[in-house]
């Protein structure tokens, strides 16, 4: 029978030609994501040795962990940038001297500024060549399958906050902080640069097209040939940029929050250090589940709905986390949380390539992300200083859920900025 489908001959010819390289640059994103994230995730369980060591509120403890996401959404525009012209194994080789060496200085931290300097800057900067770069090179190997394969180099996030919390609770409570963050340092700092020698830009540095680039897809920006899309100054003039740039600020405040807050709100109420531990990562685990899950669902519902559906599932759980007593129950808001989590980072650069196209995709998606990590700046310093003037969380989370109500209702108004080189418009998502 003849081959009718581009897509099917390109499929053919990847098979030819051996294992497609885009296989090769997922698997390299994952285990950047898994080894970076799951240092940075674990910062809740340093969070109160940290406080009690030098007598710091939990404000200006916050305040480092807020300063790393600024750092990271300033330099995602600098390295989203970097990654569109010099490729993602340089981008990300500095990000890992960056982030390794940022911690292994923070073991050595003996006063505030120090802690600012080495942790909120150095790994901050550090980390704004990780989750933009890798995310937008999948793209762009990805025309076909963008949402599975998207989904899977960030459930590395997942895998992190999954195996990270418990690692560092078990090195904290068998040596101690500074030691801890030197062994995880230094696991940073070889992994991430072995892990970014496997990446390459695009399949035409490699004289390849794309996974699936030519044949017919149903959603979204998958029929957009390689390179289509506005330039960032285009995309700035629309309001579906600030409107999308709203959606990524709620999701920012409320995740980071929950991910710093969670653990000391656990052991505030009286469960072990081990058990705070676990529920930040039931988080992760669950979070695994969703961005591999709601990836391939995107690819059938878009990644629109899949924003609908994690924002809903978030309301559910933060407005249940204000009552909630019972460790069992704790879990369980884990698992609902995580799940959603997963879906909202899953879709994060998806969405921005169904938005505005891929053509200065690892600019514009810095651009975005940075309202993102902006979200995540305030979130954790907001929660900390309701918990210092209140001595509860449960205002805090109540805020949350309110912000997610907004990044819903907002994510309702989205509708791609730009038509199909053909003339048609953009499928719905």
């Amino acid at each position: 029978m003849a081959v009718t489908s581009s897509t099917s001959a390109q499929r053919g010819r990847a098979a030819e030609n051996g294992l497609f390289y885009g296989y090769v640059v997922v698997a390299a994103g994952t285990i950047a994501m898994a080894l970076v994230f799951s240092v940075h995730y674990a910062f809740g369980v340093f969070f109160k040795p940290l406080s009690a060591e030098f007598h710091w509120t939990r404000a200006t403890t916050s305040g480092a962990f807020s300063l790393v996401w600024l750092m990271q959404g300033l330099l995602s525009i600098v390295m989203g940038g970097s990654t569109d012209r010099f490729g993602p194994r340089a981008v990300l080789s500095i990000g890992a001297v960056l982030i390794g060496g940022g911690y292994l200085l923070t073991s050595q931290t003996h006063a505030l500024w120090q802690l600012y300097l080495f942790y909120g800057i150095l790994v901050g900067a550090g980390l704004g060549s990780t989750f933009v770069p890798l995310t937008s090179t999948t793209a762009r190997w990805f025309s076909e399958r963008r949402g599975m394969m998207t989904g899977i180099v960030t459930s590395g996030v997942g895998i992190g906050a999954l195996v990270g919390p418990i690692a560092a609770n078990w090195l904290v409570s068998n040596y101690n902080w500074r030691r801890s963050y030197v062994v995880l340092g230094a696991l940073v700092l070889v992994g991430v640069l072995i892990a970014a020698q496997f990446l390459r830009l695009d399949p035409a540095s490699m004289r390849r097209r794309s996974f699936g680039a030519g044949g017919h897809a149903s959603r979204e920006s998958y029929t957009q040939p390689d390179g289509y899309g506005l330039t960032l100054a285009e995309c700035a003039c629309t309001v579906q940029f600030w409107i999308v740039s709203v959606v990524f600020f709620c999701y920012g405040y409320t995740w980071t929050a929950i991910l710093l807050h969670l653990s000391p709100h656990a052991t505030d109420l009286g469960f072990s250090t081990t058990s705070a531990a676990r529920m930040v990562a039931v988080i992760g685990g669950a979070s695994i589940v969703g961005k591999v899950l709601l990836g391939i669902a995107a690819d059938r519902i878009g990644n629109k709905m899949v924003y609908l559906i994690s924002f809903a599932l978030m309301i559910v759980a933060l407005l249940w986390l204000t009552v909630l007593v019972h460790e069992a129950s704790f879990y369980a808001f884990a698992l609902m949380f995580g799940l959603a989590y997963g879906g909202l980072a899953t879709a994060h650069s998806p969405l921005v390539a169904w938005l505005f196209g891929i053509r200065k995709h690892g600019l514009i998606f810095g651009v975005c992300f940075n309202s993102f990590t902006l979200g995540c700046a305030v979130g954790p310093i907001m929660a900390g200083h309701i918990f210092d003037e209140t001595h509860s969380y449960k205002l805090a989370f109540l805020i949350c859920s309110a912000m997610c109500s907004i990044g819903l209702l907002m994510t309702l108004a989205l509708k791609p900025a730009c038509v199909e080189p053909n003339g048609l418009p953009a499928e719905s998502a």
